[in-house]
C-alpha cells in the first residue's frame, strides 16, 4: 500500500502521540542508548508544547493524518550566540528512503536562517549513517566534541554549519 497525500507542515496538539512514537521506536530500531539521548527528554512525550517559543518551530510529516515524522530548530541550549540546533529528527521506516527527510532538513535550515540564527549546530549518533550523510551533503562539517548543554552525552557525532 502506498502513502499519499504527504506534507510537512507545523506540528499540531493532536500529533504529540504519534510523534512520539516514531521518536522512540528508532531509538530500539537502530540500538541507540536510551539513556543520555532524545529518548528521556522530557519534551519527547510533549513535542507540540515544547516548540511554542517565537525563536523555535517542529515540523511533522503528515500522510494522511499519520504523522512519520519530524525535526525542529530550538536555540542551542546553555549557549551564547545565535546559534540553533536542529533537534528531534526522526522518521518512520515508512516514508525513509524516499526523499521527505531531505525535504523536511531544508525546510529546518531555511526556517533557521529566517529566525536570525547564524550558525546551525547538530548532534547525533554514529549508528544514523543515513541522517549523518544528509548533513554532509548540505555543507555541515564534524566537531571533535559537543557545544551547549543538551545533555545527550550519548550522542558521539556533532556538526555545525555556517548559515
Amino acid at each position: 500500500m502506498g502513502i499519499n497525500n504527504i506534507t510537512v507542515r507545523e506540528i499540531r496538539q493532536q500529533d504529540n502521540a504519534q510523534l512520539e512514537q516514531v521518536i522512540r521506536a528508532c531509538f530500539h530500531e537502530f540500538k541507540i542508548p536510551l539513556k543520555g539521548t532524545a529518548y528521556e527528554d522530557e519534551e519527547t512525550p510533549r513535542m507540540f508544547e515544547s516548540y511554542q517559543k517565537n525563536n523555535e518551530v517542529y515540523y511533522v510529516i503528515d500522510a494522511d493524518g499519520e504523522v512519520l515524522g519530524g525535526g525542529g530548530v530550538k536555540p542551542l541550549k546553555d549557549f551564547e550566540g545565535s546559534v540553533c540546533e536542529i533537534q528531534k529528527m526522526y522518521f518512520s521506516p515508512k516514508v525513509r528512503g524516499k526523499g521527505y527527510g531531505n525535504l523536511l532538513f531544508e525546510k529546518c535550515m531555511k526556517a533557521a536562517k529566517e529566525l536570525g540564527y547564524k550558525q546551525c549546530y547538530i548532534e547525533s549518533a554514529p549508528q544514523l549513517k543515513a541522517a549523518i550523510h544528509i548533513y554532509e551533503t548540505h555543507g555541515f562539517k564534524h566537531l571533535d566534541g559537543s557545544l551547549g548543554n543538551t545533555g545527550h552525552f550519548s550522542c558521539g557525532v556533532w556538526m555545525i554549519k555556517d548559515l
